[in-house]
Formats: C-alpha cells, structure tokens, sequence
C-alpha cells in the first residue's frame, strides 16, 4: 500500500456504496443514511467532486460495476452487505455492554460520524494511514466533528497499536469494545496480522469482540477468488496495494486461539461468504 498517498482502495470502496445507492433494492441492505453520509464525506474531504458523485449515484454506474463484477462474481453487492453486517455488530456489541468502538484502517467510513450522536456514551476511535487521515479530518471539520469521535492518524506499519493508543487519553485498556478490521487484513503481512489481533487482545477488556473480513487461500499458497484470481492479484499489485494475508476458513478457529481470542461463529447471523470476503466475529 502506498504510504504517502491516500489510498486508493478507500476511496474505491466509498464510491461503490454512493453507487449501490442507486441499484434496486440495496436501499433493504445498506445501513440508513450510509449513503448521503459516504457522499458528503467524499466531497468535503476533497477525496472526489461533485461531478464524480453524481456520476457514481447514476444507473449507467451501476451497469459498470455489474459488468466487471465477472472478474470476482458477487462482489459489487458484497461492499453493501459488509457495511450492514459491521453497523449491526457495533449496534450489538454496544448493546452487550460496550463502551468503545475501534474502527482500523477506516478509510471514507462514516460509521462513527453516523453512530455517535445516537451513542453519546460511547468513545468511536478510527486509525489510518496519516495520508488518508488527513482528508478525512477535513471532511469531518466540514461535516460537524462528534465530540465522541476521535481521529488517530497513525501507520500501524510502524508503530504498534498499543502505543498508538496509550497515547490517547480517552482509551481504556480494560473496557468492553468493539473492534472494527474491513477489508483490511488482506492487505498486510502475515506476520502483521498475527500481531494486530494479539495486541487487539492487549488494548481491550473481557467480553469485547473483533468483527473483520479475510480472503479465503487457495492450494498455492495465494488468496483465491476464482478463476481470474491471477489477473485481480495482477491488477491489486500494479495499483499498489495488493493483498498479502488469506486463510482457508477451516483454519480460522484455531489461527484465532493461538492470538488471543476464539471463533464466534453465532454472532455472524448470516452467510459467512459474500463476493470474495469472510466475515467473522472472534470474542474474548
């Protein structure tokens, strides 16, 4: 991933819900008001224009996505079921007791900016890389900061979660939270990850939960998405940001045991596979 450009993936991902939007019948899948939300964002952050917005919001956009979707079947939908399936485990976990919710590589995510007001009570945190940070500081200055969401810029490449966040003063190692990894872990060494879940094991209390997203791996060793996988890791890796991280999802139990934390496959509540992606839910 190119560390001194914003990235491009977040922006990709935040323009295929503006697009959503406007396909029939994912207004039933999409959270309320995502959509309006990730539009704003993108504009008053400076990430796209107006004219790109309104090009996304058209049903000739639609069309694009649905004719490339060949390429990794199901996956132009997916981006709306994965918004859901996190905005419905926030909403859980925070009704299972949890004080704070952290929001890694969150990209033009407006998750936090949309659930703050409705949860006073609870501290949002969102990491990124400084460069995406950055515009999405200047889009939430535009937007009207929530006094309860708290913008870390910080390259967790290169400095370890736990210090990041000692450094803030509003975060409890010991409280119940939330911890929020979409369409993340795909993009980060193997050793990383490993890392990142046993230092999210250090920063965080009894009874939290990790909700995230993988790639399943393929017999070479590779993330597998189907038939054109070469030509998507092909396209991933002349873009700049391509995916390092994938496991089969018969491994995921135990690769959660030996890093801190266990499966909870009953809090997923629905298909575990959507396009390409996993989603899982690991508690302590």
């Amino acid at each position: 991933m190119r560390k001194d450009k914003p990235s491009k993936t977040a922006r990709k991902v935040a323009l295929n819900i503006v697009t959503l939007g406007a396909k029939t019948g994912m207004d039933k899948v999409l959270p309320p008001g995502i959509v309006e939300a990730t539009a704003q964002m993108l504009v008053a952050s400076g990430a796209v224009d107006a004219n790109t917005i309104r090009w996304a919001r058209s049903r000739r956009m639609v069309s694009v996505y649905e004719a490339f979707d060949w390429m990794m079947p199901g996956q132009f939908e997916a981006f709306g079921h994965r918004k859901a399936f996190f905005d419905r485990q926030v909403r859980e976990g925070i009704a299972a007791a949890a004080t704070q919710i952290l929001i890694l590589g969150a990209g033009y995510d407006t998750l936090s900016w949309r659930l703050a007001p409705e949860f006073s009570d609870v501290n949002f945190f969102e990491i990124d890389r400084p460069a995406t940070a950055r515009l999405k500081a200047k889009g939430l200055e535009k937007m009207g900061r929530r006094d309860n969401v708290h913008l870390i810029p910080a390259d967790l490449g290169k400095r370890k979660l736990v210090d990041v966040l000692e450094g803030n003063g509003a975060w409890d190692t010991t409280a119940r939270t939330v911890i929020v990894a979409e369409g993340l872990l795909m993009y980060l060494p193997p050793e990383a990850v490993r890392d990142l879940f046993g230092q999210c094991a250090a920063i965080t209390g009894t009874g939290s939960r990790m909700a995230f997203t993988y790639i399943n791996r393929g017999g070479d060793g590779r993330p597998a998405v189907g038939r054109w996988t070469w030509l998507v890791l092909w396209l991933l890796k002349v873009g700049g940001e391509p995916w390092l991280w994938s496991i089969p999802p018969e491994d995921i139990g135990p690769f959660l045991d030996k890093n801190g934390w266990k499966n909870a496959p009953d809090l997923v509540r629905t298909s575990v596979q959507h396009g390409v992606e996993f989603f899982c839910v690991a508690t302590r």
